[in-house]
């Protein structure tokens, strides 16, 4: 008897499978705009694809009338250096904290503990204190990010290193191995990999603390021009650029993923 478990879809299948549900987003939106529509035409909340495709055509190919700028090329420049220098820094601590913190005793007894208080902060809670701290520049843009998405980093590396299999340590121990060498050239190899699905999984959260802090204070930026236009209610620019932070975080963990398989092929030689 075939079971639906073992049932597998194949490549065209999947390629529908796969759009079926953002067809479905697509036809629902279009139906509820049109109705919309049709009880008020100047009605804002669901604008019609003519009038979503002339304000994409205003932010992105149109110069500001008052800076000169394209709009959605700046904020897109603006968010991105926000969050590629938050998550930067946050990837260089995590992954030095939490391989220590997996490996040697004794900071794992010191920092463990403090680690997941840490991580338990609402970051969004000590928005204004970095405001206050930092003032309203980039700074405090990007200690936000650090500070939401560092501890999560740390946790998960160091629960992995702690996953290592023991045989391996004891191995080297036995071969001679210095705790210098073990960390560079048994933990951190295996580590690395690790640490790129860590971001992956950081990334949402990332996007969430940097939307936040441009929607607070800031001129500029995805999140800026977003909270920006509500004020006008002009959800044609909103809804675009609400689909295109998705894109953007869609493609960066499409090439973190793509990285991790260049990067890293001894971990997929059993797929292959």
């Amino acid at each position: 008897m075939r079971r639906l478990i073992n049932q597998r879809p194949d490549v065209l299948s999947k390629l529908l499978l796969a759009a079926l549900p953002f067809f479905l987003v697509f036809l629902a939106y279009a139906l509820a705009s049109q109705a919309r529509l049709a009880l008020n035409p100047d009605d804002k909340l669901l604008p019609g694809w003519t009038t979503l495709m002339e304000a994409i055509n205003r932010v992105t190919f149109v110069p500001d009338l008052r800076e000169g700028d394209y709009l959605l090329l700046l904020d897109t420049t603006v968010s991105m250096e926000r969050l590629g220098t938050g998550v930067g820094i946050a990837m260089a601590i995590g992954f030095i904290v939490g391989v220590l913190q997996g490996l040697i005793p004794y900071i794992r007894a010191t920092l463990t503990n403090f680690t997941n208080v840490v991580s338990m902060i609402p970051a969004l809670a000590i928005l204004p204190i970095l405001f206050i701290t930092f003032g309203l520049g980039e700074t405090a843009k990007i200690v936000l990010i650090v500070v939401g998405i560092v501890p999560f980093i740390i946790r998960d590396l160091a629960q992995r290193v702690e996953e290592l299999p023991h045989e391996q340590i004891i191995k080297a121990q036995t071969l001679g191995a210095s705790t210098w060498q073990i960390a560079m050239r048994i933990v951190v190899p295996q580590m690395l990999p690790r640490l790129i699905d860590s971001v992956r999984m950081s990334l949402g959260p990332a996007w969430l603390y940097l939307i936040a802090a441009e929607a607070i204070a800031a001129e500029s930026g995805l999140g800026y021009r977003i909270f920006l236009m509500r004020r006008y209610l002009s959800m044609d620019v909103i809804l675009p650029y609400v689909a295109w932070i998705t894109f953007l975080a869609f493609s960066l963990d499409f090439l973190l993923r793509a990285l991790r398989r260049v990067a890293f092929r001894w971990m997929y030689r059993g797929h292959m």
